[in-house]
């Protein structure tokens, strides 16, 4: 297994001269600990409603120009059983941190798809250990909560009225309840430097995530942020390409920001050390609306004719579609 000193990846990461050698690495690794199977999950957004102000979001609560909706529960499970029928092996729920949705509302939606026989992947924010507790009893699977950056300076000016510690004790909440966690950071962050890009990989490492979603920052014109530098595709492809060396087995997804950046840009992190994809099974409508930041590729109307050109391009590059619900534990070599 390669290790890296934080010195090491800061001057990795400034150095873009070792990036062919550092994306064929990644691309290595991935291969040999995970395979050539991509795991496509299904991602539902069924709420953009959000309590928070975080200055880089599209779904902030101060927000008032965007179009909120929430999605009934039967419709939540109704669009689930539609990306089921067409293949689709895990069922990802994501809104922003709505309190309409209490423990209860989305144990009952988590239940539901559960019973197509498919994995359950929650994130819906901080909530309380008995709330994880609960939703890993009606049979979520799996969490992502993304940490953003362990910056602590960085995180407070970022994420106003909320604290670094409680990401933290949630983040340790769902290992003790034997989630699949996952976290992740935003690449370009205005104040954001390449030491903290590497204490971000580090701490990926130091908690053995699970799953690691990393994008590049994009600024919504509605945010406080609207107006700043938009984040570097090449630098966030080289921090995804290091956490998977340092932690060559979990999952990594190749993320919609990446796409929006640059039209190929799923299929280049495919090919640097990303091994799922997690396309939108949203209606085109509430696909539009839950904008964290402007622009978002990959909304389609028609689920099974978007599944079938993402596989096509899937095995342009010589992977395959996997049949498995692709737990970080069940990938083969």
């Amino acid at each position: 297994m390669t290790e890296f000193t934080k010195q090491e990846l800061v001057d990795i990461l400034r150095d873009d001269s070792q990036n062919d050698w550092l994306f064929s690495l990644a691309d290595k690794v991935r291969q040999e600990n995970t395979g050539d199977e991509i795991h496509l999950r299904g991602l539902i957004e069924f709420s953009n409603y959000c309590k928070n102000t975080c200055k880089y979001c599209g779904l902030r609560a101060e927000n008032s120009k965007i179009d909120r909706y929430r999605m009934s529960a039967d419709d939540i499970i109704k669009c689930a059983k539609s990306a089921v029928d067409i293949g689709y092996k895990t069922i990802v729920l994501q809104s922003g941190e709505d309190v309409f949705f209490t423990s209860d509302k989305l144990c009952e939606i988590v239940s539901g798809i559960k019973d197509f026989g498919v994995a359950v992947t929650l994130s819906v924010g901080e909530r309380s250990f008995e709330e994880y507790q609960a939703f890993k009893r009606a049979g979520a699977d799996r969490y992502l909560i993304r940490i953003e950056t362990t910056d602590k300076d960085l995180y407070k000016q970022m994420h106003p009225n909320m604290s670094f510690e409680n990401r933290l004790r949630c983040l340790r909440d769902l290992k003790t309840l034997g989630y699949e966690v996952g976290t992740g950071c935003l690449v370009g962050l205005p104040n954001q430097t390449v030491e903290s890009l590497a204490d971000d990989i580090l701490f990926f490492k130091e908690i053995n995530a699970d799953m690691i979603g990393i994008g590049p920052f994009i600024p919504h014109p509605q945010t406080p942020l609207g107006k700043a530098k938009i984040g570097s595709l090449t630098l966030a492809l080289k921090v995804m390409a290091l956490t998977r060396i340092l932690l060559p087995d979990i999952n990594i997804p190749a993320t919609t920001a990446m796409e929006t950046l640059n039209p190929n840009g799923r299929i280049i992190a495919l090919q640097s050390g990303a091994n799922v994809v997690m396309p939108n099974v949203n209606n085109v409508q509430n696909g539009k609306k839950y904008e964290i930041y402007p622009n978002k590729s990959g909304i389609c109307e028609d689920l099974q004719l978007a599944k079938a050109s993402l596989e096509d391009k899937i095995k342009t590059i010589g992977r395959t579609v996997s049949a498995t619900q692709g737990f970080r534990y069940d990938n083969g070599k």
